[in-house]
């Protein structure tokens, strides 16, 4: 696994090199002083430029991890998970119906299932199988393991809520192979009230089944957190979609990246685990929150990257980060790398629905041999993360925080 880290990157550069472990997505002003490119110190970068090293794009064609490695969930999570699912449709309708609503439940019923179940699911199951790494198999009944989907779907349907709110605010297309809610015939922008139901739902579900727990206030508290920091990375992302290209810097993408994706994608699976199994220990948490929010990074630039070079029938959506004028980490780092006729490029063509324009910075992009350093970037926040892992203390079992780790790597979608 590790024979092209090796190559590209002496042991020595890789333990030792400050920078590099701090993180690897670099801020602006350290582009100044480190002379990094895009968290990479630019002599690695230029090694590969003259060497002329050639290599394929390990996110798009990810075969050096193996599959036992790289697949976490089992068929059967996966079925054991979704066979709780009609189960919260039914807790939910039924709630619904509470408020003299029937027609809204039966609404509410086809909101659900078109949105909640379609995705991966990564984020309810990771809940679940973290769960069940954090207890003792004596204590892993049936009915802990349904209490422990049942916040994976809690989970699901939050991230239901931004998906949906995102692609009405994106004005997207397809998300997960089928067409996003808004655009389906008689949905439009009413989307938004059933993004909102969803995400109030949740509580009602936590409410039913987490309110006789001596964690219930700790699960209610840390959804309403997590959903405050990511609708602020929402704005963040946002607000900066409305700047110029040369206004992107590395320190909003990371503060971006923080706020709308690692503490909703990760770190709120792994700690709602946590408080489940009875955890109370903060610095468990704090150690648990700094691994998980590099995933996070890792995660978004690996999504960064496939919104651009994915293949749209494994991704399962079409991406728009540069019709969008997206603060993408390629955005940030294709400045970072440009001259001053390559940078005006940019400055003429990010942003643009033209689709020769949005050719023409995919072009921009492999001019800047971005796609190579990527694969430079993967494997290297692949390995620091891993060392991050084996160096924590605090009762967390390391296969826990690796099982994430080895899913998400080249991912190819």
């Amino acid at each position: 696994m590790f024979k092209l880290t090796q190559k590209f990157l002496p042991q020595q550069r890789l333990l030792n090199g400050s920078n590099v472990l701090r993180r690897m997505i670099s801020t602006s002003d350290e582009v100044k002083s480190v002379d990094t490119i895009g968290g990479l110190p630019t002599e690695i970068v230029n090694e590969q430029k003259l060497k002329k090293t050639t290599r394929t794009l390990s996110t798009l064609q990810n075969h050096s991890v193996p599959i036992a490695a790289r697949v976490t969930v089992s068929k059967d999570e996966s079925r054991d998970f979704m066979s709780v699912f009609p189960d919260v449709v039914r807790d939910l309708t039924n709630a619904t119906k509470t408020y003299n609503c029937n027609d809204a439940a039966k609404w509410f019923a086809q909101v659900l299932q078109y949105n909640v179940p379609r995705g991966k699911k990564n984020r309810g199951i990771l809940t679940v199988l973290t769960y069940k790494n954090l207890m003792s198999p004596q204590d892993l009944t049936a009915e802990n393991i349904k209490l422990a989907q049942y916040l994976g779907w809690c989970v699901e349907m939050l991230q239901s809520f931004l998906v949906i709110s995102d692609d009405v605010m994106d004005n997207s297309t397809t998300r997960r192979g089928q067409k996003c809610w808004h655009k389906v015939e008689n949905v439009g922008l009413s989307a938004i009230n059933d993004a909102l139901m969803i995400e109030n739902a949740l509580y009602s579900l936590l409410k039913q089944h987490f309110s006789h727990l001596d964690c219930y206030v700790a699960l209610m508290e840390l959804f309403h957190e997590i959903s405050f920091i990511t609708t602020c990375g929402q704005s963040l992302d946002l607000l900066n979609s409305n700047k110029r290209v040369s206004d992107f810097t590395m320190e909003n993408y990371k503060a971006i990246v923080d706020n709308k994706t690692a503490y909703y994608s990760f770190y709120l699976p792994f700690a709602l685990a946590m408080h489940l199994a009875g955890y109370k220990d903060a610095e468990a948490f704090r150690q648990s929150k700094t691994i998980l929010l590099e995933m996070g990074h890792f995660f978004q630039v690996q999504d960064d990257f496939l919104d651009c070079f994915g293949n749209p029938e494994v991704t399962g959506k079409i991406g728009t980060d540069i019709q969008d004028n997206k603060c993408s980490w390629l955005a940030v780092v294709a400045m970072q790398r440009a001259n001053a006729e390559q940078k005006q490029i940019m400055i003429d063509c990010y942003g643009q629905n033209d689709p020769l324009k949005v050719e023409r910075v995919k072009e921009l992009y492999k001019e800047l041999s971005l796609p190579s350093t990527y694969a430079i970037f993967e494997e290297e926040s692949y390995n620091m993360i891993k060392t991050h892992i084996q160096q924590t203390s605090r009762g967390v079992p390391h296969k826990t925080f690796l099982q994430i780790l080895n899913k998400i790597y080249q991912r190819d979608s």
